[in-house]
Formats: structure tokens, sequence, C-alpha cells
């Protein structure tokens, strides 16, 4: 086997996933991650259909994802007294199998963390490709030259921008923002985690607040062009979030007062990650960082697949990445396009009024149920290889 020191940038999903398997086809993993420790909580995520369903059972994950899986959430969309006007049923947006954020990398992490190195608080300052491997320097940690490097690191992707470009060149803004704040309703009451739970959500053009369910205690989409603010400013980011909802009815002035106060509070654009090809001399990108599509509901199930396809494909090769990282960029380009046209800002919050109720229509017809279908059959849309049984794993 070629080719066998390498570094995964990010440890939320996809970092984690690439490094179990890896580790399992006998590579020698680092992962090294910004944040001070693992993440714990966030908003739930969810995996759809029996490709999903098969990676995970590969992994051996399955009985503990449905140990700490969420309920179904129902979403009711109500006007300004509070009189339901459309219902998004937690099947739709629960797929089959729904798990906090901050509970699937905890499973993945201690399914790791014997055999691969996990650098926290720390970075990646600089890459440089050599005939001997990737230069990489860290804003920490002592510069260290592995074979491999692989961008796990979500849409704000480091390693994207030091190997490829500015994120300007491949991320294109939707036109949305969305910010979560505060504990989900699974966090408040682990013991409710098989009940169906209702979140309820009120729209005025171009904004969507919603509180309660498994996302996030408190939940706000908005319509904006890109806007220029500080990502480390928090406070500055509530308030902005104010300005947005100022004026809007319902409960929405109550949650509004609340935001100071709440924790886990995270505010990002609705962004596509277009890419014509996710890999490059030794370095590969997987997930987000290379193919995200914010909110639109396919990331984890793509970076979950992506990471089995990509080790698979590197331990078939023998840790040839010239030929490995082909197959994976034919295998996923392909595959990822389900992303690509997704646009969960203007379904969930459009511009006008005329916009919401052509949404609610849309709601309760059979063309609904149709999208869902089609989302779904996207989700399968890949041939799983038996990579274990191609390469002898153990």
């Amino acid at each position: 086997m070629r080719n066998t020191t390498v570094l995964i940038s990010g440890a939320s999903v996809a970092g984690p996933a690439l490094a179990y398997w890896l580790d399992r086809y006998g590579f020698d993993v680092t992962v090294v991650e910004k944040a001070p420790a693992l993440r714990g909580g966030g908003q739930a995520i969810d995996f759809t259909g029996h490709t999903h369903m098969a990676v995970l059972e590969r992994m051996g994950i399955i009985e503990d994802i449905k140990a700490r899986q969420t309920g179904k959430t129902d979403m009711v969309l109500v006007d300004a007294q509070g009189r339901q006007q459309a219902l998004i049923s937690g099947e739709f947006t629960g797929g089959d199998i729904e798990i906090l954020r901050g509970d699937l990398s905890e499973v993945m992490y201690e399914r790791t963390a014997d055999n691969c190195r996990y650098l926290f608080g720390d970075t990646i300052t600089a890459l440089t490709e050599t005939a001997a491997g990737v230069h990489v320097e860290f804003a920490r940690a002592p510069a260290r030259t592995f074979d491999l490097v692989f961008g796990c690191d979500g849409i704000h992707s480091r390693v994207r921008k030091l190997t490829f470009g500015p994120e300007q060149d491949f991320v294109k803004h939707q036109g949305y923002y969305y910010c979560i704040a505060g504990a989900s309703h699974w966090e408040l009451d682990g013991s409710r985690l098989r009940e169906r739970a209702v979140s309820h959500g009120h729209n005025a053009p171009g904004r969507l607040a919603l509180v309660g369910g498994s996302k996030a205690g408190q939940m706000y989409l908005f319509a904006s062009p890109e806007l220029d603010y500080d990502r480390d400013d928090f406070n500055a980011q509530r308030r902005l979030v104010a300005e947005k909802f100022a004026g809007v009815g319902w409960e929405v002035p109550g949650m509004l007062a609340e935001l100071p106060g709440l924790d886990g509070f995270y505010l990002d654009s609705i962004s596509t990650v277009s890419m014509k090809t996710f890999v490059k001399g030794r370095v590969a990108l997987l997930g987000d960082s290379g193919y995200g599509s914010t909110l639109a509901g396919f990331g984890t199930g793509l970076a979950v697949v992506g990471a089995y396809v990509l080790a698979g494909e590197l331990a078939t090769a023998g840790g040839d990445y010239a030929v490995a990282f082909s197959h994976y960029q034919e295998m996923m380009k392909r595959y990822c396009k389900m992303a690509n046209g997704a646009q969960p800002g203007r379904f969930l919050a459009p511009k006008t009024a005329l916009g919401l109720r052509l949404r609610n229509w849309f709601l309760h017809s059979r063309f609904f149920d149709m999208m869902v279908r089609s989302a779904e059959n996207s989700k399968n849309d890949i041939e799983l290889k038996n990579y274990p049984e191609i390469v002898g794993a153990q």
C-alpha cells in the first residue's frame, strides 16, 4: 500500500466517516479540527433510502444511531393569529432516521479515536505539494508532510481555499440566510427521543421564524443579498437577525426577546458549492467542502456515501491516489447533482404574499408528494461497490 499517511481537516461528520474507513483499510490517519473539542448537540440531520442505510450498516453504527435518534417533527405553518395554513410532515423533514449532528459526530468519533490522532483547537495555515507529499503548516502543531490531504471542513473550507482558490469562485449565494439558536426539543428532554414532536413557524414575505422541534430551539430564515458581517461577533449577528424580523407578528417579538440569552447560536448563508473537480494533486474534498448545499437535506448523506467511496477507491487502488481520485470524482460528480438544484430558501420563505399562498397550496397537492419521491430516488442513485470484499479489509 502506498501513500498511507493522511490528514483530514474537519471532525464533524465527513471527517470521522472518512477516518473510519481509511483506518479500516490500514491508513495512518490524523484529523485536525479548529474547535477545541467535539461539538455536541446541534441541529438534527437525517438519512433516507437504502443507499444511506447500507453505508451506515457497513460502518456498524446503524444501531448506535437508532439508539440516539430523534422522533419525527411535523412543521406547522401558521398565520399571525396562530391558525394553521400548511403542514410539512416529519417524514419529509426527518427522512428515514434522524439524529442530532453532535450525537452522530460522537458515534463516529468513538469508532475512530483509539486508532486515529485528533488535533483539536488547531487549523491548517498552509499547504504545499512537493515530490514527497503535501507539506502542511498548522496554527499550533509542528509542520508535517502527509502523503494525502482531505478537506472535510464544510462549506467555508480552509483546504479548498488553500488548494483551489478563494471561496467566491466556488460558493454561490442563493439569496437567503438562516440562523439557529438554543437547544432543540430533543436536547431539552432526552427521555422523549422516540416521540413525535411539532414545531410551529410563521412566514412573512421573505422570512420564516420557527420555534421548537429537532432543528433548534429557534430557527430564522430570511431573504437577503450577501452580507458583510464578522463571523465571530455573535452579538452583532443577533442584532442583525432582530433587525431583519422587526415588525413580524405572531410569537416573533417574544422569540427575539429570548434570542440574546440562547446558546448554540449560528448564522450563515444558504449557499451551494459548485466545482468542476473536487480533486487536485494529492488533495481531495469531501462533503460540503466540495459539493455542499446548505439546508437542502442532502449534505450528510452525500458526505457519508462520499467517505465510503473515497476510502474504498483508495484501498482498491493500493493507495494510488491518481487512480482512486479519478474514480471518486466520476462517481460522486453524478451522485451529487441532486443537491445542485435545491432551493430551500425560496421554498421555506417565498419573497411575496402570492408566493406564500402558492407554496401552501403546493404543500397540499400531489405535486409535493411527487417531489418528495423524486428526491428520495435521487438519494439512491449510485451503485455501491462492496469494497471490503475487493480489498479484503478486516
